[in-house]
């Protein structure tokens, strides 16, 4: 299938490079590196449809990775070398998968990393290319075969909304432009962080206020997601958006670069990537610069759960630096064996 114009430009700059798939790219570099969401539609769009149909699976696995190399303009090595990942340049591991049952063996989830998962049907043709991130995996695994490696607790203080963070961080201000004045009505949560939307930290909180007090139905214990998702939700039209968007990737709310989380118990799940960490988000540069996981805020709401009903009952808004000064972290464990994640039956439509 012919590809939107915004992603052949991806694939004609890697072509024109003349970079094989073990030549690492800086992540966020504007021509090269291809940021999660733009990966998985090249490769959804270019794989889709694709038949391995009486392939032996060693064999459907190199016949796959020459079609990956095709669709992102790398040329296709006459045999391909077993690196950690397998497609070193974009920084990600493919899996092909009949099962909702995703097998990594004999080694961790790099948090950072991307994992394309592609989904082959009965008629074993591809119907679906998926790609996450290692974090997203670690939230997803509910059989505590995978620990999450990083917990932080969560002590209430004396205020019902605290801003831990007054001002963003040094890296933020100098890459971005605030006004607490954007009008959010005609942007997209979703969309890249601009000068013309991007609200200072304080605005944040100050807008997310609103919604201590509000309700929502509680789907149940075992659908943490969906509680989630309703939560981000309220979140987004509390800011001033139109409506809703979520498109997987971290932070939730990309324009804001804000992170939202519900506590319902003490200990907060952090997943793979500390808040304070300085490595790189997947995302272009801005002004030359590469924004990291410390520059993101979060907004966490802290609610109890009553008759099936989840409220809102205290807001904390942080910066990922300031984070850990706020909220004492757990240790955690690290496995190193075969990793099994029953993916949700919605992993490839979400």
């Amino acid at each position: 299938m012919e590809l939107p114009d915004r992603l052949q430009q991806y694939v004609d700059a890697i072509s024109a490079s003349g970079l094989t798939l073990y030549d690492p790219i800086e992540i966020g570099d504007p021509d090269l590196w291809i940021p999660s969401a733009e990966l998985e539609q090249i490769l959804d769009l270019s794989l889709a449809g694709y038949s391995v149909a009486g392939l032996p699976l060693r064999t459907r696995s190199k016949v796959v990775n020459q079609e990956i190399c095709k669709a992102l303009g790398y040329p296709v090595p006459k045999s391909f070398t077993k690196t950690n990942p397998r497609f070193p340049g974009q920084d990600f591991d493919k899996y092909t998968q009949k099962a909702n049952n995703l097998q990594i063996w004999n080694e961790e989830i790099s948090p950072t990393r991307r994992y394309a998962v592609i989904r082959i049907g009965p008629d074993d043709v591809i119907s679906k290319v998926k790609v996450v991130s290692g974090d997203v995996l670690a939230f997803l695994d509910t059989t505590g075969t995978l620990t999450q490696k990083y917990q932080a607790r969560l002590n209430p203080g004396a205020d019902a909304a605290e801003l831990v963070s007054e001002q963003d961080t040094e890296n933020v201000t100098a890459l971005l432009h605030t006004n607490a004045q954007a009008d959010l009505s005609e942007s997209s949560p979703v969309a890249l962080p601009s000068d013309e939307t991007f609200l200072p930290v304080a605005e944040v909180h100050r807008r997310l206020l609103g919604l201590l007090g509000s309700t929502f139905p509680d789907p149940g214990s075992d659908q943490e997601r969906n509680r989630g998702g309703d939560l981000h939700r309220l979140a987004c039209l509390a800011l001033g958006y139109p409506g809703y968007a979520d498109n997987g990737q971290f932070p939730d709310i990309r324009n804001q670069l804000t992170e939202v989380k519900l506590q319902t118990s003490p200990t907060i799940d952090l997943g793979l990537v500390t808040p304070d960490s300085t490595s790189p988000l997947d995302m272009p540069k801005i002004k030359g610069r590469q924004l990291r996981h410390c520059d993101v805020r979060y907004a966490m709401f802290h609610g109890s759960i009553t008759d099936g009903v989840v409220h809102l009952e205290r807001l904390y808004v942080t910066t990922g630096a300031d984070f850990f000064g706020r909220f004492p972290q757990f240790g955690g464990k690290v496995l190193n064996k075969k990793i099994q994640i029953p993916l949700p039956s919605d992993f490839f439509h979400a």
